[in-house]
């Protein structure tokens, strides 16, 4: 008999004792001695544990309650009706959505079982545990890293602090000279710009290539215009009359941008390195303004692509964004990489330098902006707040804006002072692929986009003050000349064209 089964009890009834009493005390005085005998014997094993059998009586008493209080629990507990939630809240709490042979009916009827034994509220429990294992996440997404650098970094790192130092004394004394200017000779200026802006109209038209094309930059003295195109050709073009003066040939790739040295055509000669560009499979060429082919190429980037470069104020550096989600800071002295700098999550899209030289700010495809101290290494300024991509990043001539545009068609005027987003502007209809302020006093911003428009906004409620329209594609970017005096604009149409004043 197992200990499972139920005992019997068997009800004794009074025994009369016929006999001697001497002779039946003799004979249960033999039994146990016998017993005793055995036991020590070894041949009668008695244990000492035993089994009360009211108490496991009761226990299966007590599991029958609790069963009967948790179906009753069950029957209290409200399940939505709707199988497709239902299925979502079995997949949320980790069990299998249907059985075989499983109805609706059936379903709901699990999950609220399920429901009474982990609690009422443990779906919203383990939703909170997932939004915290997604911030975990997202946290580390975001953490920067930093990495032991070289001799040489530490060196390019002061030489950037002496150099970027006096240039800000410079400017901070332009800023107090301006002070001094009375509000109305500011609205006098302000509005004399504004009103050349709104004036800007098509100047002329030229088809730069067979496909499309990509970027298009002035260069420094406002008389020539570069332009890259998707069939790896970057073209010289003169300004305003639009004559091509050369087709520089070196990229069999899209191109993904092609830049002027800040000293280029106004103090280093046209022998010397006087542009670079970069394209889809991961070259970056160096161009003089003589010669069709480049006159020296940077390695290391490829197979990932290169989105976009730039000259650092100084001339000596550049800075490439790279698709394996850093960016480079090369020194063209010493030829060779002084900084590979991650922090990104996703892609480094753009980049752009402060006008001193101290910063440098990078859009991501993660949907953030990054401003990092080029003499310190860190990122001092996290900028979220994009839905989208951040396709491009200019910083103000003022030194302490930052304008991000992105693919979520807005573009945000950001405050490098307060470490915040003063405004954003639902720019356009379309994904932002430039925002650029004006070069000498930062008085507009223009934004280019895919709606096929330009605009310019004027600070400081960025209200419109003109929308150009004019292309029969894609904007793909644009520049402003130094004086201010031209915009430039490239699209997927095929053409370039150059706005100005009536």
């Amino acid at each position: 008999m197992s200990d499972d089964e139920d005992v019997p009890t068997i009800k004794k009834g009074r025994t009369v004792h016929y006999g001697s009493l001497e002779e039946k005390l003799q004979a249960e005085k033999n039994v146990g001695s016998s017993i005793k005998a055995g036991v020590e014997a070894g041949n009668i094993n008695v244990s000492e544990e035993y089994m009360d059998i009211e108490d496991e009586l009761s226990r299966d008493k007590q599991l029958v309650l609790e069963e009967f209080e948790r179906r009753k629990r069950a029957r209290q507990i409200n399940v939505s009706t709707d199988d497709v939630e239902v299925k979502t809240d079995l997949r949320q709490l980790g069990e299998p959505i249907c059985l075989f042979g499983e109805g609706p009916a059936d379903r709901r009827e699990r999950l609220r079982h399920i429901l009474a034994r982990l609690g009422e509220d443990a779906i919203k429990m383990k939703k909170k545990e997932e939004e915290e294992q997604q911030q975990r996440e997202k946290q580390q997404e975001n953490t920067t890293w930093y990495h032991e650098g070289t001799g040489l970094l530490k060196k390019v790192r002061y030489w950037i602090a002496d150099y970027s130092i006096p240039r800000a004394n410079e400017r901070l004394i332009k800023a107090r000279e301006e002070m001094k200017m009375s509000e109305s000779q500011k609205n006098a200026r302000r509005q004399e710009i504004q009103r050349r802006m709104r004036n800007m109209n098509i100047y002329c038209s030229q088809i730069g290539d067979t496909r499309p094309l990509s970027y298009c930059e002035f260069s420094p003295n406002g008389k020539m215009l570069v332009t890259g195109s998707w069939s790896g050709l970057c073209k010289l073009w003169t300004v305003p009359d639009c004559k091509l003066i050369r087709t520089l040939r070196g990229h069999n790739h899209q191109v993904g941008a092609i830049v002027f040295h800040p000293k280029a055509t106004v103090g280093l000669s046209d022998e010397g390195c006087c542009m670079a560009s970069c394209a889809a499979d991961g070259t970056v060429k160096l161009w003089n303004l003589t010669s069709d082919e480049p006159i020296a190429d940077i390695e290391g980037h490829a197979p990932h692509r290169v989105a976009r470069l730039a000259y650092h104020p100084s001339g000596r550096f550049l800075a490439t964004c790279c698709f394996d989600n850093s960016w480079r800071f090369w020194d063209l002295e010493a030829r060779e990489e002084v900084l590979h700098q991650e922090g990104h999550s996703r892609p480094v899209y753009d980049i752009d330098f402060h006008p001193d030289g101290s910063l440098a700010g990078t859009g991501g495809m993660d949907a953030f902006g990054r401003l990092w101290d080029l003499r310190t290494g860190r990122c001092i300024m996290f900028m979220e707040g994009h839905l989208k991509p951040v396709l491009s990043i200019n910083f103000a001539p003022s030194g302490y804006h930052v304008a991000t545009g992105s693919q979520d068609n807005s573009a945000k005027i950001w405050d490098i002072r307060q470490r915040t987003c003063l405004y954003t502007i639902p720019a356009h209809t379309n994904i932002i692929s430039k925002v650029m302020f004006e070069k000498t006093h930062g008085e507009y911003l223009l934004t280019a986009s895919y709606d096929n428009m330009l605009k310019i906004w004027a600070p400081p409620a960025w209200s419109p003050l003109k929308t150009m329209s004019g292309h029969d594609g894609k904007v793909m970017g644009m520049d402003v000349s130094p004086d201010g005096q031209i915009v430039a604009s490239v699209s997927f149409d095929r053409t370039f064209k150059l706005w100005m004043q009536e």
